[in-house]
């Protein structure tokens, strides 16, 4: 056991940090939350919302606490990315960094935290470019989330409880990056049979207005059991 504890004693000690993808929808657009640095070494450059792993954390721990910090929000859809672990990654300290991606409906957050944080929405095609290696941990995180968004209902976290058809294919076409034909589009969603249309109509978009849809989490859970597959 003293060889055990001699060995971690010689090993080389590293930092490890925890960075975070927030995205969100504002009904036309997919949008990041990025903040402005106000330290060294980058200071004033915008960066990706991080921090550092605690001794008494796990990874899932400090994520959540990051995003809790930045947004106000608990319960945030997320999921683990990548460890980004080049050597001169952080010119100030030898730091590894695992990366999450987090899902949130813009209209939950706490916007006096963004004020506080000096943190802003950019939408995906318009933010800046992003100090460190954070352009690439985005870049990574966009290609995941195109994966399951087309083969998991992961989307509905960034849409309001109750949402229009158009939002949802909006949402689709900004998280794809293409435009959707609305007809076969309509068809393919209504064929999972995973949405409940209600009574109400949305008044906003037009005279006529346009029926409002909830996610149904427990039809998709049954229909998970039975074997069908969730494909936009």
């Amino acid at each position: 056991m003293t060889d055990v504890l001699n060995n971690y004693n010689s090993e080389d000690k590293v930092l490890l940090a925890v960075d975070c993808i927030i995205f969100g929808f504002d009904q036309e657009d997919l949008k990041i939350l990025l903040v402005k640095r106000d330290f060294e070494p980058e200071k004033g450059k915008w960066s990706l919302i991080g921090g550092f792993l605690k001794r008494t954390e796990t990874l899932d721990d400090a994520a959540n606490r990051i995003l809790h910090h930045l947004t106000g929000i608990d319960k945030i859809y997320m999921e683990q990315l990548y460890n980004f672990s080049k050597v001169d990654r952080d010119p100030a300290e030898r730091t590894l960094s695992v990366a999450y991606y987090a899902l949130i409906n813009i209209e939950d957050h706490d916007k006096d935290l963004i004020e506080q944080y000096s943190a802003k929405w950019f939408s995906i095609d318009k933010a800046p470019s992003l100090i460190f290696d954070h352009d690439a941990m985005v870049n990574k995180a966009i290609l995941r989330l195109r994966r399951r968004a087309i083969s998991k209902p992961i989307g509905f976290e960034l849409l309001p409880e109750k949402f229009t058809m158009r939002q949802l294919q909006k949402l689709y076409e900004s998280i794809l990056n293409e435009k959707l034909d609305k007809r076969n589009f309509i068809n393919k969603v209504n064929g999972l049979d995973v949405l409940v249309k209600l009574e109400e109509k949305d008044m906003s978009s037009s005279r006529k207005g346009s029926y409002l849809y909830q996610f149904d989490k427990e039809k998709y859970d049954r229909n998970v059991e039975d074997g069908i597959t969730f494909k936009i």
